[in-house]
Formats: structure tokens, C-alpha cells, sequence
């Protein structure tokens, strides 16, 4: 397994969201992502081939991508995850006994949560990062709000971010995104306008960069 790298992740700190595609669909889309700028993809382990898929987009993308799964729900699959290339575990929600699985094989896991009790958990657990899930109906005001009284704990808000809100969740205070249909547009991929998609990520990423620009915290390195 290759080492989840720190520095990529902060490049582009957006964890992309694949759900549902071929193996060759994939592979497409990680090229342009990568392309594009971006440094951190997760494959959703609902996904057909799954490990197959991680395993060849860490064989392939190595030096380019963190690669990570997603949807993970026990520690056998954070095992299989690894085996195959995997570098970071991602989950819907905060199962101590993955999280304490992770920590225990120094690989990152970012657990779903969405009070603050189950925020303050994940992250005392040992977590990577706490992906905010689902962020759709709580928006930037509740990231406000939690780092309020947590600001130690970074924060990832995950589903309902577009490239309209990006800038309101980062001067909230969220570190990083993850994104899956708003980011990947599944209308460009159904049609292999690959070149389209590029322009939309390109795009995106300039939005993202304008968003965290005026962050202190923030570097491009």
C-alpha cells in the first residue's frame, strides 16, 4: 500500500466521489480529474468491482491521486481497501471499531457525523478528518455553529455542496469537501464529453481556490 500523502490531499482539498461506474468509466474520469488539478478520489465500496477498480486507479495514479474507498462499514473491508492499493477509508457513519481499525493500520479515515456529540466522537476516536454527512440540510451557518465551541476539529462537509457554496462553507470554517454528482456531472459522463468535463473541473477548482483564498489557514502546496 502506498502511503496516503498529506501534501496532495491539501493541494485540492476535495475528496471526489465516484458511485456506480465502470471500471473503464473510471479510469476516463480520474485521467481528466487528475488533469484538472484535483488530488483525492474515493470509490464508493456499493460500487460494481470496487477493488478492482481501486486497485487499478492506485496502480495507476499514484503519484497523482490519494486513493481512497468509500461507504466503508466494517473492518474487513477496510483490510480488502488496503490490500488492493487503498490509501484512506471513508464512512457514512462513526462505527468506533472501524475508526479504531484505521488508527490501528496508520491508515486516514474520514467518519460520517452530523451532531456535535457525534463529531467530537469521531474526531477524539482518532479520525483524519470529520466528514459532515449528510450537509445538504444543514449548510455553512451549522459548520459555524459546531466550530464554534470545537474549532480544533476539522471539518469536511459531504452532499449538498456545489460550486455555488463553496465560498460560505469555507469561511465557515470547513477545511475540506467531499463531492460526488455536483463535481462529476453525470450528463458529461453519460456522453464521454471528457473535454467538457475538464472545463467543468478546471472550472470548479478555480472556484474552490477563490473560496479559500482569503483563509488563513489555507495553502496551495
Amino acid at each position: 500500500m502506498s502511503s496516503f500523502s498529506e501534501s496532495l490531499f491539501k493541494t485540492t482539498p476535495v475528496v471526489g466521489i465516484l458511485r456506480g461506474y465502470t471500471v473503464k468509466q473510471v479510469m476516463q474520469i480520474a485521467e481528466v480529474y487528475a488533469d484538472a488539478g484535483f488530488t483525492n478520489l474515493e470509490i464508493t465500496m456499493n460500487t460494481p468491482n470496487a477493488l478492482q477498480i481501486i486497485e487499478e486507479l492506485a496502480r495507476t495514479f499514484k503519484t497523482q491521486l490519494n486513493i481512497g474507498a468509500g461507504t466503508v462499514l466494517d473492518a474487513k473491508q477496510v483490510d480488502a481497501v488496503v490490500a488492493v492499493g487503498g490509501q484512506f477509508i471513508v464512512s457514512p457513519v462513526v462505527d468506533m471499531a472501524v475508526i479504531a481499525h484505521c488508527v490501528a493500520k496508520a491508515v486516514p479515515i474520514f467518519p460520517g457525523a452530523y451532531s456535535p456529540t457525534e463529531i467530537y466522537t469521531a474526531s477524539k476516536a482518532g479520525a483524519r478528518m470529520v466528514k459532515v454527512f449528510p450537509a445538504t440540510q444543514l449548510g455553512p451557518k451549522y459548520i459555524a455553529d459546531v466550530l464554534a465551541p470545537l474549532d480544533q476539529i476539522e471539518l469536511m462537509p459531504t452532499a449538498g455542496v456545489t460550486i455555488d457554496n463553496l465560498s460560505p462553507f469555507a469561511q465557515a470554517g470547513a477545511k475540506a469537501f467531499g463531492m460526488g454528482g455536483n463535481l462529476f456531472k453525470p450528463d458529461l459522463i453519460a456522453a464521454e464529453d471528457w473535454l467538457g468535463l475538464k472545463a467543468h473541473l478546471v472550472h470548479f477548482k478555480e472556484k474552490l481556490e477563490q473560496a479559500f483564498n482569503s483563509i488563513k489557514w489555507y495553502c496551495s502546496c
